[in-house]
């Protein structure tokens, strides 16, 4: 292991403290190995558009708005290979919150997100990524070892 020093302002280093204790992390040291983690899995990289990924799409539209509704069921049925589920909620009399888990190539699933979201009627939207490869996988659980929960898989 590194020792690394940092200088912290103190707004920053309370929110550390903050999220460290929501947390459960054991010191600082730990809660920021743990942001570095996330941090690094967000960044691209030159092959990333390849590797699989799982997906959360989030989006709220109008369901009054002309043929969106069949356009967005339409869209899902064409790329069946890419939803896992969907999960529909009534917000009012009007907007729908839909949330879409996808997976797939990661260019593929972030261009069919951006499909829906840009559909007329979409009034908001957001897709998070999660690499799907085994290797990422196991950096994102911070360890490369045994782990202490079951995947539906095992």
């Amino acid at each position: 292991m590194q020792r690394v020093t940092v200088t912290i302002d103190d707004e920053l280093m309370a929110a550390l403290d903050r999220y460290m204790e929501a947390g459960g992390h054991q010191n600082r040291s730990e809660a920021v190995r743990d942001l570095v983690r996330a941090g690094l899995l967000k960044e691209p990289k030159a092959d990333d558009g390849a590797r699989n990924c799982v997906a959360a799409l989030v989006y709220v539209y109008d369901h009054e708005t002309r043929q969106l509704s069949r356009k967005l069921v339409h869209d899902h049925h064409t790329h069946a290979d890419m939803s896992i589920a969907t999960l529909h909620v009534h917000l009012d009399e009007v907007s729908c919150l839909e949330v879409s888990l996808l997976k797939g190539p990661k260019t593929e699933v972030e261009h069919f997100a951006s499909h829906l979201i840009g559909e007329r009627g979409v009034r908001y939207g957001q897709l998070v990524v999660v690499p799907a490869e085994p290797e990422e996988a196991e950096k994102a659980h911070g360890h490369g070892g045994a782990h202490r929960h079951a995947h539906p898989h095992d």
